[in-house]
């Protein structure tokens, strides 16, 4: 066993009896509602590990966080710290295997990924409770002996160029690099992280390095268990965790390095005071304010970052956002700290513009500054700190369970913040200390002479440069005179104020718990007539104040056309752009709603806090039924859904098959082609006179899940037929969704050409029909049958044969039908694609053949477990019972079975 002294331990921690660690000897910090039990321990290679006993978990799991990423990539290799991610995962000394590690956890109803950022690479998985102790070995072993064979270098350098290819036509992933590469050129932010064949293999040919040799140095180098954090969560009792972390994890090599910091900020005087105007794929128009800002982590006790988001993101009264919609410049705008790395942080502003707010750019920057020029001169209000202090409290009070790997993920990676260790779980929420002073240095930051703009607009022209590895088209100028004058002469703006004090924050937290022997299963029918359907749920399982409430307003009005789906998005968006500034307070305060078209109608959900949901429904029917459209929102709204299903044509190939897929078998379903040919002859007066219509007849189908008694769901239901007021729907008029069975032994095949030409991937859809989706033992077979493919499916199309990053396999429910599908993304032309699926299919019926007994019961035994999985939480449990509501099929007592 690699040993070392206990030297220069954190606080708080004592040494075992037995010398092999030590253990935080006071309590975790952890929420109210956390019936978990935590330990802190720290091995003789100082290695951190957060064990988690979890009784009632139906995963485990465990993370690992490494605190190195992209930014300590050598310069000659971009990328080498995301190829190490990649290539760790096949195979141990111990494990020699390839997929060793993914079949095991495939075996045993688990999963595993991983990512690598800036400055951190992290590692999860997830596996049936009885299979931890085998994952975590083989897991373990990646850390001790990986044996980065160089059989795999290859294929994984091509995984990596595969990955990069796919984000090579997205607007979010072009903006990033070009503001990197635009950046300090000293520092390593400016550099390429993702990696590619040219990056991971070309140049380093040509260097003559050998690229597994310079892996191995860069493990070597860098993985050193003093930089690592650890999480394992597990049903075992914390002892028994604590001995399996001790007994597999001690050996990993710690080689005492500091954690990788990073001299001077990518935004530097040079780069500061200029602006990049950029050429998008998609026709979107943004402006992008950059200005460096203090490493949040080192602060959060204060969390100034928090305070300042706060107010200058705020969309109620008197915001930027406010007077920008107002002044029809802007549809979005966001503020907030954006990490960078180890010691730097960016504070961004980034506003969604309108053509006119394009046009005005400069005057939308200048109210920007005008509103930081307020908040300077009025100083930090206690009051609005202590109500941002209050909503974190709360939050964390009431946090709720996520998936075993995202929780154990999320922690490792925050164990790497500086937190006393005690605050891990806590760290992120509470706000602990109100300091003005620090605030105010804060906000020194966002300076009218300390920003870097970046303004994105297919109207541009003349750009004169190309990025180097996404080819954006962009130009770097100064900031125009004109804009440098008037920066310098801020003076307030009467309309831009602080916000008032938000009358959405909950204050009753009764959940009238009880003690429940068996949960209930299903929700009840407590209002069944010819214009509503109610079921509800008393929450008796989670017992928090928060409350999921789902509406369906049945019209078939509503789809019947094109124009009539896209007459009632038009109505929906307008209906979400004038509840801005009332809704906004209750979003941010825990309580948010969604008003979405429906194939059946219009969707209307609200969840978060119950102690005013009834309050937010009701001023939301309120604002449906008696809406005022104002002809120049609809104009705005109107060009920004023109640009929306636009763009929604140079979506991903994948996505694209997945949707005409869709669109030829499934009823109601309308193309973006189709929905653009109508909108243009759309006008205001038209959504005046539609939307009455689309209200006047109804049905109501509505689900009440949570924290809401019986009497008050009744009073809710109520409230939508009295603010609304429609007439009943004929029977003939309540029909069921429906999609095509395709004819017995017949193949279709469906071909486009992609939108974008110069998106170099393809895509398909290869879609087995199998059975009519209430044929359960159809269900069960075919469910078995996605089990066992799961993994080969993966480790040979995409792993071995290296098709292309994007592989999926499995099943597709459709309204009255299910079938098994592959999904693939690559560069490989479509029949080559369809002809290495229906290889792998043949194969995979020799695999189900040959199958030994045993290993078929190991399968059965997995999907078991899978669909024995509980909901971890209020909106889970929410979502299954309305999956079994909007289906029409109302299968409550079939509970997690197939």
């Amino acid at each position: 066993m690699v040993t070392s002294s206990f030297n220069n331990l954190p606080p708080n921690f004592t040494i075992s009896s037995d010398g092999s660690h030590a253990v935080l000897s006071v309590p975790v910090e952890k929420s109210d509602n956390d019936e978990r039990s935590y330990r802190l321990i720290r091995l003789s290679n100082e290695l951190e590990a957060l064990l988690i006993h979890d009784a009632k978990t139906d995963k485990s799991s465990a993370a690992l966080d490494v605190h190195i990423g992209n930014l300590c990539d050598p310069n000659e290799l971009l990328g080498l710290a995301h190829f190490c991610e990649h290539l760790l995962f096949m195979g141990s000394e111990k494990y020699p295997k390839e997929n060793e590690y993914s079949d095991y956890l495939s075996k045993h109803s688990g999963h595993s990924n991983a990512y690598t950022a800036s400055d951190s690479t992290n590692y999860y998985f997830e596996v049936g409770p009885e299979y931890l102790e085998g994952a975590l070995d083989r897991f373990a072993q990646f850390f001790i002996t990986p044996l980065f064979d160089p059989s795999c270098t290859d294929r994984e350098i091509r995984a990596v160029d595969s990955e990069n290819k796919k984000n090579l036509q997205s607007d979010d992933w072009r903006c990033y690099q070009l503001e990197k590469s635009l950046s300090n050129p000293d520092h390593p932010y400016c550099r390429f992280g993702t990696g590619n064949l040219v990056t991971l293999k070309e140049n380093p040919e040509k260097q003559g390095l050998n690229i597994r040799d310079e892996l191995l140095k860069f493990h070597d180098k860098y993985y050193s268990a003093n930089i690592m954090k650890l999480v394992v969560l597990g049903k075992e009792p914390l002892d028994q965790l604590s001995q399996w972390v001790i007994e597999k994890f001690s050996t990993v090599k710690n080689k005492s390095i500091p954690v990788p910091t990073f001299e001077g900020h990518p935004l530097t005087k040079t780069e500061l005071m200029r602006q990049v105007l950029v050429k998008p794929v998609r026709d979107i128009r943004s402006l992008e304010m950059t200005f460096p800002f203090p490493d949040q982590s080192l602060l959060y006790r204060v969390q100034p970052g928090r305070y300042l988001s706060h107010l200058i993101g705020h969309e109620g009264v008197g915001s930027i956002l406010s007077l920008l919609k107002k002044k029809g410049w802007a549809n979005y705008l966001s503020a907030g700290p954006s990490h960078g790395g180890v010691g730097f942080e960016f504070f961004k502003i980034s506003i969604d513009l309108t053509e006119s707010g394009l046009d005005n750019r400069e005057n939308v920057i200048l109210h920007v500054f005008q509103y930081i020029e307020m908040l300077k001169q009025i100083g930090v209000q206690e009051w609005s700190f202590r109500e941002v202090e209050k909503l974190n409290e709360i939050s964390f009070r009431f946090k709720e369970k996520s998936s075993p790997s995202r929780y154990a993920s999320r922690l490792s990676n925050t164990m790497q913040t500086p937190y006393p260790r005690e605050w891990v779980l806590s760290g992120p929420y509470l706000i602990r200390e109100y300091d003005p002073k620090l605030i105010e240095e804060s906000l020194e930051w966002l300076r009218p002479d300390n920003f870097f703009l970046e303004l994105v607009s297919q109207t541009f022209t003349g750009l004169d440069q190309k990025e180097k590895w996404y080819g954006t088209e962009y130009k770097v100028e100064p900031l125009s005179n004109r804009l440098l004058q008037a920066l310098k002469n801020i003076e307030l703006n009467s309309e831009l104020k602080m916000s008032l004090p938000n009358e959405f924050i909950p204050t009753n937290f009764e959940t009238h718990k009880t003690e429940v022997a068996t949960p209930a299963k299903r929700p009840n029918l407590i209002n069944n007539t010819v214009t509503s359907r109610l079921w509800h749920k008393k929450d008796d399982t989670f017992w928090v104040p928060k409350a999921n409430v789902y509406f369906i307003l049945k019209s078939p009005f509503s789809y019947v056309t094109p124009l009539n789906s896209v007459k009632a998005r038009l109505y929906v968006d307008l209906i979400k752009d004038a509840l801005t500034e009332y809704s906004y307070n209750a979003e941010i305060a825990g309580l948010s709603y969604d008003l979405y078209t429906h194939f059946n109608g219009l969707l209307l959900t609200i969840d978060g806090y119950s102690d005013k949901m009834q309050v937010l429904l009701e001023k939301i029917l309120i604002i449906m039924k008696n809406f005022e459209v104002d002809s120049e929102r609809f104009s705005l709204i109107k060009e920004y859904l023109q640009r929306d299903y636009k763009n929604s044509l140079l979506d991903s190939p994948h996505q694209h098959s997945s949707y005409y897929f869709l669109y030829l078998t499934q009823e109601r379903l309308w193309s973006y082609e189709e929905k653009l040919e109508v909108l243009d002859d759309i006008k205001f007066e038209d959504i005046k006179m539609f939307y009455p219509e689309l209200l006047s007849q109804l049905h109501i189908e509505s689900l009440i899940h949570g924290n809401i008694l019986k009497d008050d769901a009744m009073k809710m239901i109520q409230k939508v037929e009295e603010i609304l007021q429609p007439k009943a729907l004929l029977p003939s008029q309540l029909i069921g969704f429906r999609s095509a069975i395709l004819p017995y032994g017949k193949k279709f095949i469906y071909q486009r050409n992609v939108y974008d030409t110069e998106n170099i991937n393809s895509a398909i859809d290869y879609h087995i029909q199998v059975d009519g989706l209430m044929e359960v033992e159809s269900r069960a077979r075919l469910s078995l049958l996605a089990q066992i493919a799961d993994e080969p499916c993966f480790n040979q199309l995409r792993t071995k044969e290296q098709l292309g990053y994007l592989v999926f396999s499995g099943i597709k429910k459709q309204a009255s039908t299910m079938g098994f599908r592959v999904i693939i993304q690559s560069e490989k032309d479509t029949v080559h694609l369809e002809n290495r699926v229906e290889a792998f299919l043949n194969s995979l019926q020799k695999i189900i053949e040959e199958m030994s007994e045993e290993e078929y019961q190991n399968q059965v035994q997995s999907l078991i477990v899978k669909r024995l999985e509980s909901p971890k939480n209020l909106g889970q449990e929410t979502q299954k019972y309305w999956q079994h509501i909007s289906s029409g099929y109302y299968e409550f007592d079939r509970g997690n079975s197939l």
